[in-house]
């Protein structure tokens, strides 16, 4: 039986037509607002671009282009089966849908949780809530709507989880159970839908309770497994930024060449996957990851099995090596250290010399080229003046040498 109507009279400013970058008169009758746009509405959540959803009764795709048209903004159709489309405006992106279902009670009957069942008529300014979202929002409660829904598409599983992180909310015991009992179903789900969910999770912004719930629950254990240092991930990172602002803020920065993960959550994966980086890669190829990001959560699990157990008592030559094959991950490493019991004065030395753009042993300046060191040796391209090329940099970091003359008369007496 189709449930009764609940009706709520309020105002919400973010939603107000007078905001939106088209005006409505374009939308056909029975056009509602719908899911996370009048969700984080309720919760006064402000985004830098405005994300609006839209269902409607009929003529998605032609109502949709025909805003596209008259504001000059870009089209994409995102699902023509089910009617789904984007205009994409220059600071904000509105979707349409058609209504599932022959009334808009039933429509939102098909949703995930009832916080993202809610409804609201910008012309009469009500909320439609038949499944009690808002009650649910105002108790900070992720309700399912039903098991099947959840069963329908398995990445609401995972999703619960994300959203309990992002919003601050608690997972209701029912939901919680229906969630374990579906999780093996979340291997039927596209690897590049899981990864994004696994991707907030990761950041620092997320609460590491739901990640590791995801992972303890049967979500992420396909490819991520709980490791003791993940509880001192977020604790870690507060010692390193109040210590060195600049550390902090480096592994909060995107990943050089991803637009998807920050280095604190590539530093996550290389404590949550295997200590193998072969084996870890194959997992991190599982979810679909970039090749940069591979490669990072790579380096860190290699550097830390290279030097991770004696980080207090390198010398300057392992030192170099160090940073040479950390580069800019050495930050991570930093990280890793204090997850693994390593005190903040031990790895202080380091983090110095990291911090030092001048330091001849994390940011070393080689004082001759292979072309000078064939040149002046009259040697011929190969691997010797690479072999050559590295002891000197060595000598250079121990601070033997601190000339390209001292290099090449060094480089000399290695020939004979």
């Amino acid at each position: 039986m189709t449930p009764i109507k609940t009706l709520y009279k309020m105002y919400l400013p973010v939603l107000d037509p007078n905001t939106w970058s088209f005006t409505p008169e374009l939308l056909p009758q029975n056009t509602y607002l719908v899911g996370g746009a009048v969700r984080d509405a309720l919760l006064g959540r402000e985004k830098p671009k405005q994300d609006l959803d839209f269902v409607l009764e009929k003529d998605v795709i032609a109502t949709a282009k025909a805003i596209a048209n008259r504001y000059k903004a870009g089209f994409v159709l995102l699902d023509a089966e089910r009617e789904i489309a984007r205009v994409v405006f220059a600071n904000a992106t509105a979707d349409f849908a058609r209504q599932e279902g022959e009334s808009l009670e039933i429509d939102l009957q098909r949703r995930d949780f009832t916080v993202n069942a809610i409804a609201y008529n910008f012309l009469t300014q009500e909320l439609i809530d038949p499944l009690g979202g808002y009650p649910d929002l105002q108790a900070k409660i992720l309700r399912m709507v039903k098991p099947s829904n959840l069963q329908d598409d398995p990445l609401r599983l995972l999703r619960c989880y994300r959203q309990a992180a992002q919003l601050g909310m608690m997972i209701e015991a029912e939901t919680l159970a229906v969630i374990r009992e579906f999780a093996p179903l979340i291997a039927t789900v596209a690897a590049e839908r899981v990864q994004a969910e696994l991707n907030y999770l990761l950041e620092p912004c997320s609460n590491i309770v739901w990640l590791k719930a995801a992972i303890t629950d049967g979500l992420l254990s396909p490819w991520l497994s709980i490791s003791p240092s993940l509880d001192l991930v977020d604790s870690a990172f507060h010692l390193l930024k109040e210590t060195w602002w600049k550390i902090g803020q480096e592994l909060v920065n995107y990943l050089k060449g991803s637009a998807n993960l920050s280095l604190i959550a590539v530093a996550k994966l290389a404590i949550l996957l295997p200590s193998n980086p072969e084996l870890a890669a194959i997992k991190l190829s599982e979810l679909k990851l970039s090749k940069v990001e591979i490669k990072a959560v790579s380096n860190i699990i290699n550097c830390w099995l290279e030097f991770g157990d004696k980080l207090s008592k390198l010398s300057i030559a392992e030192q170099f090596f160090l940073f040479r094959q950390a580069g800019v991950n050495f930050p991570a490493i930093a990280l890793l250290a204090l997850t693994k019991g390593v005190a903040i004065k031990d790895i202080a030395p380091l983090v110095n010399r990291y911090l030092n753009p001048t330091d001849p042993v994390a940011h070393l300046v080689p004082l001759v080229t292979g072309n000078e060191l064939m040149q002046a040796l009259n040697l011929p391209s190969g691997r010797l003046v690479g072999e050559l090329l590295l002891k000197l940099q060595i000598a250079q970091a121990e601070g033997k040498i601190t000339t390209s003359e001292a290099a090449l008369e060094l480089a000399g007496k290695m020939m004979n």
